[in-house]
């Protein structure tokens, strides 16, 4: 153990601590723009400068490993200078039109800047700030080059967390698309490059004006749908416990903006399980026959990947259709059958923790329902919490209110859909009942759970040994991908979610600056599962319902035209 005094408190650590460890241990505040912990660490900002006793030169705490003995200041005289005039020197050739920013109260670099009084420091004078890159504005991701302040958190966290390898370092020191440009790269929209970004210089595009627009016009029918892992992280902006941000609640407020219909995904969720649940059975029945394994197809940023990386891979991905496209053609059919509405005026939106989700109801192949796209448009969490403060709504006022029927009726398996690992438990439960008729202990497939991006396990389904994987964030996908081309490994079926922690931990969830908040918010999804008065999808009553009355058998010939896709039917830029 190493003996290290910060700001005179010493404090014992390991070696190969670093001074910013150390000072958080002593409880040292030390401030940081661009560091990410394990991911980017490179001191680019120079904003997190001390002076350690004996050393002439001012040094990087974030990546400046401790010594036996060392005497550090953080918070000097010439300390704060140099952070100011580094603050002054990013500012310089930054964008700082704060007040309309979509980052504005929610930005790192804003917060610097009043914590330093930016404003009554005499900053150098330099010309030449970055005019807005030419970039396309339909595309999902939206990237303003006059906001970007080169702390190469995007590059890392695109690279070594998701191996898509979209953005690259210039020669300049600044960012740029590795590819011709965006819409010609294997960009999988995940979106973490937007949740990691310190400032506004990435966003996803925003969409609130349409969803405005539709619910102002008197001749169409709103129906929004909200996807399971936004009730877990939706209020989060207002500091409303999560115990009281309560999926009612939510409810309440989307409807207090306007929607006529407010539904619940976790219903489609569970449709979706009944169709993937059955295509598997019908898999393993017919093994001799099949390729294994079976991959989700549930992630569409999952789907951009493997279409681009590994597209000898792309006829495993199971063929039905994620639940908000599922949600959507069911909304354009079987409910507006069953309520006597023209299809045609429904306005179908989605409330989604994702940026590709903005990407896939736009596809061409989404329109099985013959009502224009299946789904009309994608919001993320983020767009929703914008919308409510546009409106004066205050969810700490509302009371919780239902979802409308039928398409809010969820079980259990629809909410953790959410988490990583859990369209794995949920199909596997219902795989157990399609098998052998019976019900299985519903935490039967616990050991699916948790972070860890890699997970394997070998479970019972009435004498067939089944071998199955889950991964979330794309390196871990790209390692178990390589081990599966190897033959290193073999499996039945796996999940795949492109965002670390899966959905939870999505592009499109609210942003809180170095922190990782999927595993808290998976929790909430597996707590309103335990408590739920059904947890498998095959007892959805209204799902079942809808096969009753419309879309017959699972996996039947109307099913598989509503409620599948060929994933060839579009292209991906290859790496």
């Amino acid at each position: 153990m190493f003996k290290v005094t910060i700001n005179g408190r010493e404090v014992e650590v390991s070696e190969g601590t670093t001074i910013l460890e150390a000072a958080g241990q002593a409880g040292v505040y030390i401030p940081t723009l661009c560091y990410l912990k394990d991911v980017n660490e490179i001191a680019s900002c120079r904003i997190c400068v001390v002076e350690v006793e004996g050393q002439d030169e001012l040094v990087a705490a974030c990546n400046t490993p401790v010594v036996d003995g060392m005497v550090v200041r953080a918070n000097t005289s010439r300390v704060r200078t140099a952070r100011k005039e580094n603050l002054a020197l990013i500012l310089s050739t930054h964008n700082v039109e704060c007040t309309t920013c979509i980052r504005s109260g929610n930005c790192k670099l804003q917060t610097l800047s009043n914590d330093f009084n930016m404003g009554a420091f005499a900053a150098p004078s330099f010309e030449g700030v970055p005019a807005a890159q030419d970039w396309p504005q339909d595309f999902p991701l939206i990237r303003d080059a006059s906001k970007c302040i080169r702390c190469m958190r995007c590059v890392n966290i695109c690279e070594r967390v998701q191996a898509s390898g979209v953005w690259k370092a210039t020669p300049a020191g600044g960012v740029d698309v590795a590819a011709a440009s965006i819409e010609e790269s294997p960009c999988t929209l995940c979106g973490q490059c937007i949740t990691h970004c310190p400032v506004g210089a990435l966003t996803a595009r925003d969409d609130t004006a349409r969803v405005f627009a539709a619910i102002n016009d008197p001749d169409t029918i709103t129906v929004v749908q909200v996807a399971p892992a936004v009730r877990a992280a939706w209020a989060e902006s207002w500091g409303i416990p999560r115990e009281e941000a309560t999926p009612g609640r939510m409810a309440s407020a989307l409807r207090r903006i306007g929607f006529d219909y407010v539904f619940d995904t976790d219903w489609s969720a569970d449709l979706t399980i009944m169709e993937e649940g059955s295509e598997f059975v019908a898999r393993v029945k017919n093994a001799e026959n099949e390729t294994f394994p079976m991959f989700t197809s549930c992630c569409p940023g999952w789907v951009r990947y493997i279409k681009a990386q590994w597209p000898q891979y792309v006829d495993q991905l199971s063929t039905a259709k994620s639940p908000q496209q599922m949600f959507g053609a069911a909304a354009k059919t079987w409910f507006a059958e069953k309520e006597g509405i023209d299809p045609n005026k429904i306005f179908c939106m989605s409330v989604m923790p994702c940026v590709a989700k903005k990407h896939e109801c736009a596809l061409e192949n989404m329109n099985d329902a013959g009502a224009g796209q299946d789904v009309d448009l994608s919001v993320t969490t983020r767009e929703m919490a914008r919308m409510l403060r546009e409106c004066g709504i205050d969810p700490r006022e509302l009371e919780e209110e239902e979802f409308d029927n039928p398409l809010g009726n969820a079980t259990g398996a629809g909410v953790i859909f959410g988490a990583t690992g859990g369209v794995m438990e949920a199909a596997l439960r219902s795989a157990y009942f399609l098998v052998t008729g019976e019900n299985p202990d519903p935490d039967a497939f616990r050991d699916v759970r948790g972070l860890d991006g890699w997970k394997e396990a070998t479970f019972d389904l009435a004498g067939i040994p089944l071998r199955v994987a889950v991964a979330s964030g794309l390196a871990n996908t790209n390692r178990l991908l390589a081990a599966l081309d190897a033959g290193e490994v073999q499996y039945d079926f796996v999940e795949i979610m492109a965002c670390p922690g899966g959905c939870a931990g999505g592009g499109g969830q609210p942003i809180h600056d170095g922190q990782e908040l999927a595993g808290v918010r998976g929790d909430i999804l597996y707590g309103l599962d335990k408590h739920a008065d059904l947890r498998f999808s095959h007892e959805n009553p209204t799902v079942l319902q809808a096969y009753e009355e419309y879309f017959g058998a699972p996996c039947g010939e109307r099913p598989h035209h509503l409620l599948h896709s060929d994933h060839h039917d579009w292209s991906m830029p290859h790496k």
